[in-house]
């Protein structure tokens, strides 16, 4: 048998949500790669000097449930302000309701997805591999830098810093 004789679709099924008296409606399954990014976004947007802020990682991710799981609509404006979003979603239980019309098991196969995608990327980021690959990404950068500084010495400029240490040191250099 053909796989295409199967006639197979993604499931788009929902299922409405009550919130506020209106109906939202909640996908009973996200496509994986929408899945992966869910994840990514919750966790580059919580990252803060190389640690995860557990707090936003818990409001990134489930925003972006909210996001990409209903049919709400929201302007650039309502998105600017993301917290402000988060607390009123959260302080209102519409994130609880969506949660709860979700399929069964796949809130907490996105949190495990979350936690475990969490720990890899903290620990390949302790790594020897990331430290060299920082090194790699950073030295177009850091070689452009020094190029600039060979390029814009003046040798004048030099000889006067050498002429100034030397006067306040009675004429020494050292």
């Amino acid at each position: 048998m053909k796989y295409s004789d199967l006639n197979l679709e993604v499931n788009a099924n929902t299922i409405i949500a009550d919130v506020n008296g209106k109906e939202v409606e909640v996908l009973q399954y996200l496509p994986m790669q929408d899945k992966i990014d869910l994840i990514e976004v919750a966790l580059q947007k919580s990252l803060e000097n190389g640690i995860y802020n557990e707090m936003k990682l818990d409001m990134y991710f489930n925003l972006y449930i909210v996001y990409m799981y209903t049919n709400l609509e929201f302007t650039d404006e309502e998105r600017e302000d993301e917290y402000k979003l988060y607390d009123e979603l959260q302080s209102n239980d519409v994130i609880t309701s969506i949660i709860g019309c979700m399929e069964e098991g796949e809130y907490d196969c996105l949190l495990d997805y979350l936690k475990t995608m969490q720990e890899a990327h903290e620990m390949y980021r302790g790594s020897a591999a990331s430290l060299l690959q920082t090194f790699v990404e950073d030295m177009p950068k850091n070689a452009e830098a020094a190029k600039n500084i060979v390029d814009n010495f003046d040798p004048e400029k030099y000889k006067a810093v050498v002429d100034f240490v030397k006067a306040a040191n009675n004429g020494r250099i050292s």
